[in-house]
């Protein structure tokens, strides 16, 4: 199978499991256990897809200077900072990191 084959059977199988999602009826996520479940997959999922995008790189676990940026996100985020001052102060450690050659 050649990768335009693959991405093109990726593709369709998303756009298929997009719409089977309508075909929920929406009743079924009014109660409220399927509604905390979908609220808390969501935020697994991403938390999943920051951890894997922050320490993995082909299949090993690196700790390189993306590490010190998300630790720096999150706790501006706990402090409750502009999202934009977030990104920047992320941004600026880890070029600093690299600069220093302390995390490359």
């Amino acid at each position: 199978m050649t990768l335009w084959t693959a991405i093109l059977v990726a593709s369709i199988v998303c756009v298929a499991l997009k719409a089977v999602g309508y075909l929920i009826p929406p009743s079924l996520f009014d109660a409220p256990r399927p509604a905390r479940i979908i609220d808390l997959l969501t935020v697994a999922l991403l938390a999943a897809l920051v951890a894997v995008q922050t320490l993995g790189d082909a299949q090993a676990i690196v700790v390189d200077a993306r590490v010190p940026a998300v630790l720096v996100a999150a706790g501006l985020l706990a402090l409750r900072a502009p999202f934009l001052v977030v990104v920047v102060a992320a941004a600026a450690v880890a070029a600093g990191l690299r600069w220093f050659g302390w995390a490359i």
